[in-house]
């Protein structure tokens, strides 16, 4: 098979299985996300400002909603709601008690992944 028609069966093989993740899944995995930014006792740092949880899910449920034509993953709903602002370009962190700080990006991805490893073990 000559390079070209490898790249085009590559590419279909990706798209095809980037999208194969149900839909009830990906939203209970966004959901799952928007609970743990609510439920920690953690500051979320946008554009210099920290923020509680609370406040912060209620902002990233606003850029969740804009982008949602956007989102077919968990990841996406990441990428384009809760990783950095689209206005200044900054990236959003989390601060953690006694830890040091994490890129918002990182600190969710993490979660998730958590997340998905109990959902195998059940």
């Amino acid at each position: 098979m000559n390079t070209s028609k490898w790249l085009i069966l590559l590419s279909l093989l990706v798209t095809t299985t980037s999208h194969a993740v149900p839909q009830n899944t990906v939203q209970q995995e966004i959901q799952h996300l928007l609970q743990f930014v609510k439920s920690t006792d953690c500051q979320y740092k946008r554009n210099g400002t920290s923020h509680t949880g609370v406040e912060a899910v209620k902002h990233i449920q606003k850029k969740y909603d804009y982008f949602l034509d956007d989102i077919k993953t968990a990841e996406d709903f990441i990428k384009y709601s809760a990783t950095k602002s689209k206005m200044s370009g900054n990236k959003y962190q989390v601060l953690c008690e006694n830890q040091k700080a994490i890129y918002s990006q990182d600190w969710l991805l993490q979660a998730l992944q958590v997340y998905r490893g109990r959902l195998l073990k059940e």
